[in-house]
């Protein structure tokens, strides 16, 4: 995953429930440097009855923000879904010469 344009991140899920597989897998795919960069991580753990959903909030650096479903989608998606604008950015970046 393309943590490099990535300014905010956050996990809301339920760490007991199985449908909640691609938000520990988005958390661990974040490399452990990423915060001495200033990427902010949020993760919020919701209590093992919680009926919510797992989701992940995404700001980007250009102020997208990118608000996904985790236990609808694989990790394949995920990550698929948040490298699309990462690599847009980079596009934006590479041709303005900085």
């Amino acid at each position: 995953m393309i943590t490099r344009f990535l300014t905010n991140v956050s996990v809301k899920f339920n760490p007991f429930s199985p449908r909640s597989k691609s938000a520990r897998l988005v958390l661990s795919l974040i490399p452990s440097t990423a915060r001495a960069s200033g990427l902010r991580v949020e993760s919020k753990m919701l209590p093992r009855d919680s009926k919510e959903p797992a989701s992940l909030g995404v700001k980007f650096k250009d102020g997208k923000e990118m608000n996904l479903e985790l236990d609808k989608m694989r990790i394949t998606e995920v990550v698929e879904t948040v490298d699309r604008h990462s690599r847009q950015l980079a596009r934006k970046e590479e041709l303005s010469g900085n």
